[in-house]
């Protein structure tokens, strides 16, 4: 079975993270969205609220699960016997940021990370310009998926 983790804070969950989902479930037996927490990071959603709005999203999708995890990654990877990670790409900045985050992931545990490139409907979006939209009491409805209402 290929079991893989897509790892992010989820804050709140985008549609370019619906994007990269829905295309890995293609690639993938099992995706385990994994909800890492932080505690240097001020987020705007409680961690149950993120969790919430992910299950929500993928009710009816029977190979995704979602789990909270702290740590590592590739930690997280082990415990739950998951031998790749999935990483969505939007821009050159992004490639070269990942990509020394998944050599040294290959390194320490031989988890490999897969790329997918955003689609250019999505690759404008993530969850910090959601965030400051949100806060600024804009209409953030066509950047996130329907389960994500505030």
């Amino acid at each position: 079975m290929r079991r893989a983790v897509f790892p992010g804070s989820f804050d709140p969950i985008t549609l370019g993270h619906l994007d990269i989902i829905k295309r890995s479930i293609l690639l993938f037996d099992e995706i385990v969205i994994g909800v890492g927490t932080n505690s240097e990071k001020k987020y705007m959603f409680p961690l149950e609220k993120r969790m919430a709005f992910i299950k929500e999203t993928f009710c009816n999708i029977g190979s995704i699960s979602v789990e909270q995890y702290v740590g590592l990654t590739i930690d997280f990877c082990k415990k739950i016997d998951a031998d790749f990670i999935i990483r969505g790409l939007r821009n050159p900045a992004d490639f070269e940021f990942e990509k020394s985050i998944a050599h040294t992931n290959r390194k320490l545990s031989g988890i490999e990370t897969v790329f997918l490139i955003t689609t250019a409907e999505t690759s404008y979006i993530c969850s910090s310009i959601v965030r400051e939209i949100i806060l600024n009491k804009g209409d953030y409805s066509e950047l996130v998926p329907s389960g994500v209402r505030i």
